[in-house]
């Protein structure tokens, strides 16, 4: 046996609603003595920052608290520049395992692209590292995430044993209740948000705009997330970091490269 296999895993453990927020800190109590655990986290909330990177001013992190297979760290950056710099420049080793969450919200369908919970997700899939995105679909910040944490670390265990496929990131969304029956495996929802701002007025009678909205589900198909977590199931989505539409890629070409 050599010595990478008799390392305790090196999780990494990040979201985007700061250090502070209750979900990072019930995940981190549901993973104590798995493995070597590093909290890397913004100093305060970052909700929708999707994959958002600094670039224009420096970013800094210090070390809030440190005992015996764990270590948290607040970061002024968006929540996939605390993935960066924790591996580029604090940890040791590369992780074994990345951890995003638990987020205060939803995470579900459509919502994938602007949550910062799933851009460090995708953050850590691109360092190769296996990533996984839990989320609860309560705001509150005193919300129970004793479901989520059971159910994530169904999540987290299949992981640390089996992996991921290279480009492959993992969702897992949980809904409110005191019991979940299980998980159910979907694809994304095809869904929007509509009506998505509130117009309101500033002190000078110069209109503003609130984000809010609604969320249409058109989506029928029986597999799909949102209607795995409204008949009250947890909803875990394998996602891909490849974009690519290979279906219309092959029909194009047909047409642009005819002879290639």
């Amino acid at each position: 046996m050599n010595m990478k296999e008799t390392k305790r895993p090196l999780i990494l453990i990040t979201n985007d609603d700061g250090y502070q927020a209750k979900g990072i800190n019930e995940l981190i109590k549901s993973l104590w003595g798995v493995g070597e655990l590093v909290v890397f986290a913004p100093d305060g909330p970052r909700s929708g920052m999707s994959s958002a990177i600094t670039s224009l001013i420096p970013i800094k992190y210090k070390l809030i608290r440190q005992e015996e297979g764990l270590k948290v760290y607040s970061c002024t950056g968006t929540p996939v520049d605390c993935v960066k710099l924790a591996i580029n420049e604090v940890l040791e080793r590369e992780p074994d395992l990345l951890v995003s969450g638990i987020n205060h919200g939803g995470n579900m369908a459509i919502c994938v692209n602007y949550s910062g919970t799933m851009g460090a997700t995708a953050e850590g899939c691109i360092f190769g590292i296996p990533s996984i995105g839990l989320s609860l679909l309560d705001h509150q910040p005193d919300a129970d995430f004793r479901e989520t944490c059971r159910l994530g670390r169904t999540v987290i265990d299949y992981v640390l044993e089996k992996g991921l496929p290279h480009g492959t990131y993992l969702n897992l969304n949980v809904p409110v209740g005191e019991h979940i029956p299980g998980i159910k495996l979907c694809h994304q929802a095809d869904g929007r948000w509509i009506k998505e701002f509130k117009r309101s007025e500033d002190g000078n009678g110069k209109p503003v705009y609130w984000l809010t909205g609604e969320f249409r589900n058109d989506d029928t198909h029986p597999d799909n997330d949102m209607l795995a977590l409204d008949n009250g199931y947890a909803s875990l989505v394998p996602c891909k970091l490849d974009v690519t539409d290979y279906d219309l890629l092959s029909e194009m070409r047909k047409t642009f490269n005819p002879n290639l």
